[in-house]
């Protein structure tokens, strides 16, 4: 099978944790701002689409070169073997970007990529006149980098935290890559109660609930390299019945979400529903203030609002403080919030045990990780 260049895109701050996902996978790889580069086959395109949780897509690099000027750019393009990747009849539009390179003109780079991926499959496949453009459907982008064009394919289609289950969503819904990325980075484990308090639409409880039985996230859904006639349909098939064979679908869990707004818990039902966990997550209207348990060892996982917006923020930071009240006697349990403001600690009431910096879209945010008491050892 052919060796191809592949990239997992990851949000920024993500991408340890993607590279591990690339490494469980079973593939080597190198780790960059934004990307996590692999070398792999048909099967790692479908494997990696198929199981890559906290990825943004997955694309195919088909050249990496210097390009100062406009002719440099288009002779270096037109000499990529385009042939190997787009048929006859391939509908092929170009997207771009540039940071800090002298061919700043993000349409003129994407005009001339086309005119020369164009001359490449005219002079290729013996064609005079226009390419007709009517078959699948590859989606390549240019970018430049310090004058570095890479050139890429995107395998995935919509980003990979499309997973097909979201059938309604609030105002600032969470990403469903960035809540699996939540939840990889606590301390939670299949067999230990886990709640999210601020559920929403209920991605994160979802994405628990996928990690937990160990179901692909892409299992239900379809990737646009799925219709590329270079990827035997045996390479889908298989991908999609290791999927089958290795998810835990009798795995008991323990997993609630509960919201202040009972309009958000009917869709947070829905969507996980959708998703074919109905019956798993336990769904509630309540306000954190009210949250009792008498279990030991659970993990809280929150998204609470940031009060962002003017004026929010003092109603914020009294609800923040009253789950301070209301979390600190559970000392056997860990919570992780994420949110914006940088008083967070303060009004909560407890320093973290760790933070770590993510981006919730464009938002910069903090995860405040404060670990509980472990268990005893079973001796």
């Amino acid at each position: 099978m052919t060796k191809f260049d592949l990239i997992a895109t990851s949000a920024m701050g993500l991408e340890a944790l993607v590279a591990k996902e690339v490494r469980d996978l079973g593939y080597e790889c190198e780790v960059e701002n934004g990307r996590i580069s692999f070398k792999g086959d048909e099967a790692a395109i479908a494997r990696a689409n198929m199981w890559l949780r906290t990825a943004d897509r997955i694309r195919i690099k088909v050249g990496e070169f210097k390009a100062r000027t406009f002719d440099e750019l288009f002779e270096k393009t037109k000499s990529l073997p385009w042939e190997q990747y787009l048929p006859e009849d391939a509908e092929f539009p170009v997207t771009g970007k540039s940071v800090k390179s002298q061919l700043f003109s993000v349409s003129d780079c994407q005009a001339i990529v086309k005119k020369a991926i164009v001359e490449r499959m005219r002079t290729h496949y013996k064609k005079t006149g226009w390419l007709e453009e009517s078959g699948p459907f590859f989606k390549i982008e240019v970018a430049l980098l310090k004058d570095v064009a890479i050139l890429t394919i995107d395998a995935s289609g919509s980003g990979l935290h499309k997973r097909g289950y979201r059938t309604g969503q609030g105002e600032a819904p969470i990403k469903e890559t960035l809540a699996a990325a939540l939840v990889t980075l606590t301390n939670w484990t299949p067999n230990k109660p886990f709640v999210d308090p601020f559920c929403g639409s209920g991605t994160i409880p979802i994405e628990a609930a996928l990690i937990g039985q160990n179901i692909a996230p892409g299992f239900n859904r379809e990737f646009v390299s799925e219709a590329w006639n270079w990827i035997p349909e045996k390479v889908w098939e298989d991908a999609r019945m290791e999927a089958e064979d290795l998810a835990k679908y009798d795995q008991p869990l323990e997993i609630t979400g509960s919201d202040i707004d009972h309009c958000m818990i009917k869709i947070a039902e829905e969507n996980a529903f959708e998703a074919g966990l109905g019956d798993l997550i336990q769904f509630k209207q309540m306000q954190v203030k009210d949250f009792t348990t008498t279990k030991e060892y659970g993990v809280i996982v929150g998204n609470p609002p940031y009060g962002e917006r003017l004026g929010d923020k003092e109603a914020v930071q009294k609800m923040y403080e009253a789950m301070g009240k209301v979390l600190a006697p559970l000392d056997t349990w860990s919570i992780y919030i994420l949110t914006s403001d940088e008083e967070f600690e303060k009004v909560f009431g407890k320093p973290a045990t760790k933070k770590r910096k993510l981006f919730n879209g464009f938002i910069r945010t903090d995860y405040y990780q404060y670990w509980g008491k472990r268990p005893p050892k079973i001796r």
